[in-house]
């Protein structure tokens, strides 16, 4: 049996995309044992709308309220979760501001084995490519922010 075949269900995804002064706010969590590098946000939650999820996620993970949310990019493939094999992942991404007073230097050091489940950071985007991030779709979504920022300069 194929893959696309063996889809039990979808799981909605939304993520956030905040850039600070030439900087992109990124999100490092481990769940399990795996860590990786994400943008900010998360599942949506049975009965909670997209914007709605996404603004819980902000909270949740950095105590962030944002505004001016645009809609950036909705995946456009079929992507299976990195979590689990029976679910087809669809991501929505907005572009947003905040007022953010905070900066950590360093992302997470997952070497050291610290408990946090994640951290948020701001991180220069010249020095950010499609390797910093662990999963497809957050790769593509990089590229295509990358190539709207030249255009636009």
């Amino acid at each position: 049996m194929d893959t696309k075949s063996e889809i039990l269900q979808f799981n909605i995804r939304v993520y956030g995309i905040c850039l600070v002064e030439d900087k992109l706010l990124l999100a490092n969590e481990s769940i399990n044992g795996f860590s990786f590098t994400k943008f900010p946000g998360g599942g949506v939650e049975k009965g909670e709308g997209i914007m709605q999820a996404l603004k819980r996620e902000l909270i949740e993970e950095g105590q962030i309220e944002g505004f001016n949310f645009e809609h950036f990019y909705t995946t456009d493939f079929f992507q299976v979760s990195a979590f689990n094999s029976q679910e087809q992942i669809i991501s929505v991404y907005y572009t947003f501001n905040a007022n953010i007073n905070w900066v950590t230097q360093k992302g997470f050091d997952y070497s050291k084995g610290k408990k946090q489940d994640w951290l948020l950071y701001f991180k220069p985007i010249n020095e950010i490519s499609e390797e910093t991030f662990t999963f497809p779709i957050d790769k593509i979504v990089i590229k295509k922010l990358k190539e709207k920022l030249l255009s636009l300069s």
